[in-house]
């Protein structure tokens, strides 16, 4: 087979963007990234990242046979573009396979006879599928663009769109010519008709959107273009026309969670990180070989091989511990960063507790500096069309999109550093104002608006809601991260939440708002610097009394959810509470400005001091 490189991704792209069975637009073809099973999984090309209570979460909702996380596949580059760097990556397929030719608007395959491939190794961005026999143009053949048409449905699959029986109205045609053009430039689905040159029959691609598209499509086939495959079972889902590159193509479904120490030494930790490259090594001679020659040991090379020789031999000999409850994975996260007084030193996690601001301390019980962290990510599957209920949580997972044919052995994943603040609130003055506002009427109307929007997307409607803590913590956190930006020098967009929310025996109240980088070293320090208490003092301040008033108000202020209107949220809006998609664990849902300060709009429902 021929190995054919038309670009490049990030890597975390191929967990938010770009993962399996989405699209990538490159400038003159659209192609499909491929399913798992035909990704290079070589231990040095795509090496394993050790994280037992991520796994723990893929396999329950992968299967126990998910054996590894590994990072996408990737070689340095070299000068030489035929090195083996430039044939490791991850394949792709083109998709649509249907291409239209902007001089003369026909359409069709791509490939013989109508169009042909053109590469260049050296720079593989120009790849395209040539008219090569163009009426219009006759001096050089013009690269032929994919067709902006697709369709899908919510069970996750993916088809062309049926030019041919779509314009001839399901009549047979014994030479389709097929050609589409714009009447005008707007680009809108009316002005837009495919003819056949054959038969001169015409349509406008409008009646391919909306109610008319029920009896124009055709049902779902079932297909997964990225695994070339079609689902065993007919798909009972009505398909939809989408447009090439529309966001809700794909949409990915992600576990994460925080690398905490589970060793009681930085080295043991070290040895835990690297355990599926240590366990195999049985002699000391062998690993001080696998020291300075493994890339994956890189971390444990400046160590003494006598002292990592002795965590092997202490790691080999521990008894197996009591298996943690592998559906929480914030549960671990709260208690290692609520212990009081605990501050650690480990490679991946370093932490220091600061002094409450005197102001804030019958809210704010402990200020923790997070130095260091590390996160890891792992995709265990998609959505079309509907994102999923959940992102980040372990919630509603049905109708996923396969990451391969069969059941997965190893999921992709990606690991980030950077730092961290965590405010941990005090639980009496947290359970005091649950009690208090439990039955207003506000927050009635809020999980009323929960409902609605779970039934209409045929989801229980008595399961998922956060609860009225959720959403006065989710507030408190947009209006800090907000504040934070314009203080510590990364941008909105660079900011993510994690949101500890949890009443009964266990409960939990507390934010961390980090930042993080691929880069080994992580951040620079700029979140961790405002830890301070005369320096957090002054910008929490700041935050709660920015969030009192909103450019939009009163009608922000005022804002409840109405039975009409697809909406999870109260007094909030762009100009004040919604954060970018990068950085809100719940899509912007959840959020009220009236739960968490005081607004002109509803008074004496703010958990947090005017």
């Amino acid at each position: 087979m021929t190995v054919t490189r038309l670009g490049e991704v990030r890597p975390s792209q191929l967990l938010y963007t770009y993962g399996p069975g989405s699209l990538v637009d490159l400038p003159h073809l659209s192609v499909m990234v491929s399913g798992i099973d035909s990704w290079v999984s070589d231990p040095i090309a795509a090496p394993e990242v050790t994280e037992r209570r991520l796994l723990d979460a893929v396999r329950r909702v992968l299967g126990s046979q998910v054996q590894s996380l590994r990072l996408p596949p990737h070689l340095p580059e070299t000068p030489n573009p035929f090195d083996d760097w430039a044939k490791t990556g991850v394949p792709v397929q083109m998709f649509p396979s249907w291409v239209r030719c902007p001089a003369c608007d026909r359409i069709g395959p791509a490939g013989p006879p109508l169009f042909e491939l053109r590469t260049n190794p050296y720079r593989p961005e120009r790849a395209s599928y040539q008219h090569v026999n163009c009426g219009k143009v006759k001096s050089k053949a013009p690269p032929a663009v994919p067709v902006r048409f697709l369709l899908a449905c919510r069970d996750g699959h993916l088809d062309e769109f049926p030019w041919v029986g779509f314009v001839h109205r399901g009549v047979s045609c014994t030479a389709p010519i097929l050609e589409m053009f714009e009447r005008d430039q707007s680009s809108r689905a009316d002005d837009v008709l495919v003819i056949c040159r054959g038969c001169n029959a015409t349509r406008s691609l409008v009646e391919a959107f909306g109610q008319a598209a029920q009896q124009n499509l055709p049902r779902c086939r079932g297909r997964n273009p990225h695994l070339r495959s079609f689902d065993d079972e007919a798909c009972k889902e009505q398909t939809r026309t989408l447009l090439l590159g529309a966001s809700n193509t794909w949409f990915s479904v992600t576990r994460r969670t925080l690398a905490i120490p589970e060793a009681t030494t930085p080295l043991l930790q070290l040895v835990e990180d690297c355990w599926p490259q240590l366990e195999p090594i049985d002699a000391k001679s062998t690993l001080s070989y696998a020291l300075q020659n493994v890339p994956a040991l890189s971390a444990l090379s400046g160590e003494d091989p006598d002292a990592v020789w002795a965590a092997i031999q202490a790691r080999r000999e521990e008894p197996p511990g009591v298996q943690e409850d592998e559906e929480d994975l914030l549960g671990p996260e709260w208690a290692q960063l609520s212990l009081p007084g605990s501050d650690v030193s480990f490679p991946d996690f370093t932490t220091r507790e600061h002094p409450v601001p005197p102001l804030l301390a019958d809210v704010i019980e402990r200020v923790v500096a997070v130095e260091r962290l590390r996160e890891v990510v792992a995709l265990v599957g998609f959505t079309r069309i509907d994102p999923p209920d959940e992102p980040d949580a372990l919630g509603d997972v049905a109708d996923l999109g396969p990451l391969c044919r069969g059941t997965p052995t190893w999921v992709p994943c990606t690991e980030v550093r950077g730092e961290g603040l965590f405010l941990q609130l005090r639980e009496d003055t947290v359970s005091a104002w649950e009690s208090r506002v439990g039955t207003s009427e506000r927050l009635a109307a809020l999980q009323e608006s929960h409902q609605r929007w779970r039934a209409r997307r045929h989801l229980d409607p008595h399961g998922g809601w956060p609860g009225p803590r959720y959403l006065a913590l989710h507030t408190f956190s947009h209006l800090l991260m907000r504040e934070l930006a314009l203080e510590c020098g990364y941008g909105s967009a660079s900011i993510r939440e994690r949101i500890y929310a949890r009443s009964g025996p266990e409960p939990m109240a507390g934010i961390l708002l980090y930042t993080a980088a691929p880069d080994s070293e992580g951040t620079l320090g700029g979140l961790v610097s405002l830890s301070e208490p005369g320096t957090l003092g002054r910008i929490v301040g700041q935050a709660l009394r920015r969030g009192r008033l909103c450019a939009s108000d009163p009608m922000c202020a005022e804002h409840l959810p109405s039975a009409d209107e697809d909406s999870l949220h109260g007094a909030a809006c762009h100009a004040c509470q919604f954060a970018p998609e990068t950085s809100c664990e719940r899509s912007n849902r959840y959020l009220d400005r009236a739960l968490a300060v005081e607004t002109f709009g509803e008074a004496g429902l703010a958990l947090l001091p005017a």
